[in-house]
């Protein structure tokens, strides 16, 4: 289980190394995502809090990467944080995020990206329940739920 110390690490020495790349051009990723998914998940974007109805949705399943479809976390470590984006605990595994110091706007916080294809994903925070402490903050645009 991945604590603060962990994401810290990983930020600041390098991150596991992903089990594949996508790597396509941005003329590539405009062609398959809507313009909403390429704002947040290729330009760094944000959707506004509580846009999506994910937040609210707790059925069992696993949300993948909407840019590669990799598999990134499972509804068993969702959780209502009150902030108005989908809230984790952890990631599905260790290699499926990626993390990068983020000094945008004056704040010091911690992006989470996807390890494939480094698609914005939203950040991550030491302030989650227990028992890892951790809070990832996640673009509901940025994530689809796997089919079963």
């Amino acid at each position: 289980m991945l604590d603060w110390g962990d994401v810290l690490r990983f930020a600041n020495h390098g991150n596991p190394t992903p089990e594949r790349r996508d790597e396509r051009s941005e003329e590539e990723w405009k062609a398959t995502l809507t313009p909403e998914e390429f704002r947040v998940t290729r330009l760094k974007g944000t959707e506004r809090a509580f846009s999506s109805e994910m937040c609210s949705l707790f059925d069992p399943g696993k949300y993948k990467c909407v840019c590669c479809g990799t598999p990134l976390f499972d509804a068993s470590v969702k959780f209502e944080s009150g902030t108005g984006w989908p809230s984790f605990t952890q990631p599905i595994k260790e290699s499926a995020v990626a993390y990068h110091i983020d000094s945008t706007f004056g704040m010091k916080r911690v992006e989470t990206v996807c390890n494939t294809c480094d698609a914005h994903l939203g950040h991550v925070f030491p302030d989650g329940p227990a028992p890892s402490g951790l809070r990832y903050c996640i673009n509901a645009v940025a994530l689809r739920k796997m089919e079963d």
